[in-house]
C-alpha cells in the first residue's frame, strides 16, 4: 500500500511552511449557529462555560451535524470556536457507532483546519483527531486512506517546540506544545490504525518512528 522506498522530503521544512494561511472553511458552522439551527445553548457552572443540548445527542442526525461542527474547527472567535470544539467533543463522546459512516465528510474540514498553520487551530484539531480515532472501533483504520490529506501539516510541525522558559511547563499542562501534540497524535493514529497505519504515517512523516513494539527494529 505504501512504499518506504518512496519516502522523500525528510529535511527540515522551509520557514515559509509555518506561515499562517487563510482558512478555507465554508463558514457553514457560523451560518447555522447565527440562524439558531443548532439545538444548543450556552450555560455556566462552577467549572465555566458548557453546552446545553436541547435534544438528546443520540437522537441527532450525525451525517448532518457532525460535519458542520468540524467545519467550525477553523473558527477563532467566541462563541463560535467554543461551540465547535465542545460540540464535536460531545458528539464523539456519545457517538453510539454513528461516526464511522461520516468519516469521508470530515476529511475536508480537518484538512482545512490543519492547513491554516494557525497554532491554536492546529493544536485544537490534533486533540480532536485523537478523540476521533478513539471514539469507535475501526475509525483509526478508516482514516488510513486519508493520511495524504491529513499528515502533511503534521510533518511540518513535528519538530516544533514553540515555547521556551517557564512557558514550556504551562504549555505542557495545557497540551499546547505543538511538537508534542503531533507526536502524541501520530502514535494514537498508529495504535488505532491497524496493520497499514505505520507505513502510511512513515510515508508522509519520514522522521516518525513506530511506537508499536512489533514495528520497532534494532
Amino acid at each position: 500500500m505504501f512504499g518506504v522506498k518512496q519516502i522523500t522530503g525528510g529535511g527540515p521544512p522551509q520557514a515559509g511552511a509555518f506561515r499562517e494561511r487563510e482558512a478555507k472553511s465554508s463558514n457553514l458552522f457560523r451560518k447555522f449557529y447565527n440562524r439558531g439551527d443548532f439545538p444548543i445553548t450556552l450555560t455556566h457552572d462552577s467549572k465555566g462555560n458548557k453546552i446545553a443540548w436541547n435534544i438528546e445527542i443520540e437522537r441527532l442526525d450525525f451525517h448532518h451535524y457532525l460535519p458542520l461542527f468540524f467545519d467550525g474547527l477553523c473558527e477563532t472567535e467566541h462563541p463560535y470556536d467554543f461551540f465547535a470544539r465542545k460540540g464535536i467533543s460531545d458528539l464523539l463522546e456519545h457517538s453510539n457507532n454513528k461516526v464511522l459512516p461520516v468519516i469521508p465528510q470530515l476529511i475536508v474540514p480537518i484538512k482545512n483546519a490543519l492547513n491554516t498553520r494557525n497554532k491554536t487551530i492546529v493544536c485544537r484539531t490534533l486533540k480532536i483527531l485523537q478523540q476521533l480515532v478513539k471514539s469507535e472501533e475501526l475509525i483509526g483504520e478508516a482514516l488510513v486512506p486519508y493520511y495524504r490529506n491529513i499528515l502533511p501539516v503534521l510533518n511540518i510541525f513535528k519538530s516544533m517546540n514553540c515555547n521556551s522558559g517557564d512557558a514550556i511547563d504551562y504549555s505542557q499542562q495545557k497540551r499546547q506544545n505543538i511538537g508534542d501534540l503531533v507526536q502524541e497524535t501520530l502514535e494514537t493514529m498508529e495504535r488505532q490504525g491497524g496493520k497499514d497505519a505505520f507505513l502510511g504515517i512513515k510515508y508522509m512523516v519520514p522522521t516518525y518512528e513506530s511506537c508499536v513494539k512489533s514495528h520497532n527494529t534494532k
